[in-house]
């Protein structure tokens, strides 16, 4: 879309004015602070997402949102249960004691592990099997011979040669989501699976999976990255056949059944076309052994931001802007598929789903669901956002809560797209804590946010 020098001028400063607000008398931070120390974790289903609903209405009236709701929907209400263990166990061939006494071993060393959301238990007394390591699922066919009643080690490493992070967590991924049913089709009776992280520190991270009903739900757990390291050394170093290689695990998880959860939407009333819709998001669960600030507490209070600054500066947007705080992403993400399914039945027309779920990163640049000729027309923005430190708009699509959007409803969905490098050392971990989000960061990422906004409200897409 190409700006003449005044449009130029005239979005410039007004995009200026959103800056200044919310560098230097923002709510970002402040709300972060509150939805991770005192709120906490909010897996859906639980205590912690309760609280967080109510903090979410609380934080968007203080923004002066003209409306703010509830919107009821169904999730998956699923139970870690107690803590998490596991221990790998050697013992030299002849020697050793029958497997189900743990005592008789050699030698005993514990593992860091979290159990997958989504998953089931072992019971409290805990499995003992042989382990055995697999790298990638075409080493799981080569073995599916030697499976039955074994424990599955999935040592598949994330590939440092790609720059973008998410490239490589979408290319190990599948093992996480994937393993568990693919293990138990010959036979295994329990996974665990090398953390998504590229990280050097041992914190585990958890992630959901998925079952596929046509093969029993065995239990499966995700290992701290120098603990996956240290198991796979001592399952190598037993191919001289002088050990064997047990593993002890115990998981306490269990899914209850469905509750009721809400997503929590605010919006600014369009003053020419109130029923066209941008809705701008993130979603309020989070994973349970931390404090989900990057995942996704970041985009919520950037998403708030974003009506707050323009209600602060006393801007009428032409169409309804609506901040979504989606329900459910982490294990189901029914939040974001109920938002489009009302959305259709009450006939609303929305122009853009924006998502924040990347982490409170410096922001690099937006993704957007345009043709090449549109995407173009748009380009002449980019030096509008340059000076904020996003130098792209690119094709791609949005995030997991906005994409139903556009495939429903025939919005343009998109998301913001910050530095990637560090966000897997956080992701699904019990590190991923307030501490380790940066206040400037976090705000830059909600000044981009609010000007991509105002740019859609005034020109379109």
């Amino acid at each position: 879309m190409a700006l003449s020098g005044f449009a130029q001028t005239e979005d410039s400063l007004l995009i200026r004015r959103l800056a200044d607000t919310i560098l230097t008398d923002g709510r970002t931070y402040g709300n972060l602070h509150l939805l991770t120390k005192t709120v906490g974790p909010r897996l859906s289903g639980s205590a912690g997402y309760y609280k967080a609903e109510k903090w979410g209405q609380q934080v968007l009236q203080e923004a002066s949102a003209d409306k703010v709701w509830l919107q009821e929907c169904m999730v998956p209400h699923w139970v870690r249960g107690g803590k998490d263990s596991a221990s790998w166990v050697t013992t030299t061939v002849g020697k050793g004691g029958p497997r189900s006494k743990i005592g008789s071993y050699m030698e005993i060393s514990g593992l860091d592990i979290l159990a997958l959301g989504n998953s089931v238990g072992t019971g409290p007394k805990g499995i003992v099997a042989p382990v055995v390591q697999v790298r990638n699922f075409d080493d799981l066919e080569k073995h599916k011979d030697d499976l039955k009643g074994k424990i599955v080690f999935y040592n598949y490493p994330f590939n440092p040669l790609f720059v973008e992070t998410f490239q490589a967590y979408g290319d190990a991924v599948r093992y996480r989501g994937a393993g568990a049913s693919r293990a138990a089709k010959y036979g295994a009776v329990g996974v665990i699976v090398r953390s998504m992280s590229s990280s050097i520190d041992n914190v585990p991270h958890t992630g959901a999976l998925m079952y596929n009903d046509s093969f029993p739900k065995i239990p499966a757990a995700a290992v701290g990255l120098r603990d996956a390291d240290k198991l796979a050394e001592i399952l190598e170093r037993k191919g001289d056949g002088s050990e064997s290689v047990d593993l002890f695990l115990r998981t306490n998880a269990h899914m209850l059944p469905d509750t009721i959860a809400h997503n929590v939407i605010g919006e600014l009333k369009g003053t020419e076309f109130p029923d066209q819709y941008i809705t701008v998001g993130g979603h309020l669960d989070s994973w349970d052994p931390a404090e989900g600030a990057m995942d996704d507490g970041a985009g919520c209070v950037q998403s708030i931001e974003v009506l707050r600054a323009l209600k602060a500066i006393g801007y009428h947007p032409r169409h309804t802007i609506r901040v979504v705080l989606f329900a459910n992403e982490e294990n189901g993400g029914r939040g974001g598929r109920k938002y489009a399914e009302a959305a259709k039945a009450a006939g609303e027309q929305h122009l853009l789903g924006l998502e924040s779920d990347n982490g409170g990163f410096t922001p690099r640049g937006f993704t957007l669901s345009l043709s090449e000729d549109k995407l173009a027309a748009i380009q002449p923005w980019v030096k509008l956002l340059k000076s904020y430190g996003v130098y792209e708009l690119e094709q791609g699509g949005g995030g997991s809560d906005v994409n139903p959007m556009g495939r429903q409803l025939g919005a343009v969905v998109g998301e913001l797209r910050p530095d990637s490098q560090r966000y897997f050392e956080y992701h699904h971990a019990r590190s991923d804590v307030l501490e380790n989000v940066n206040k400037r960061e976090l705000e830059m990422g909600a000044v981009n946010m609010a000007a991509l906004i105002y740019l859609v409200d005034k020109y379109g897409l």
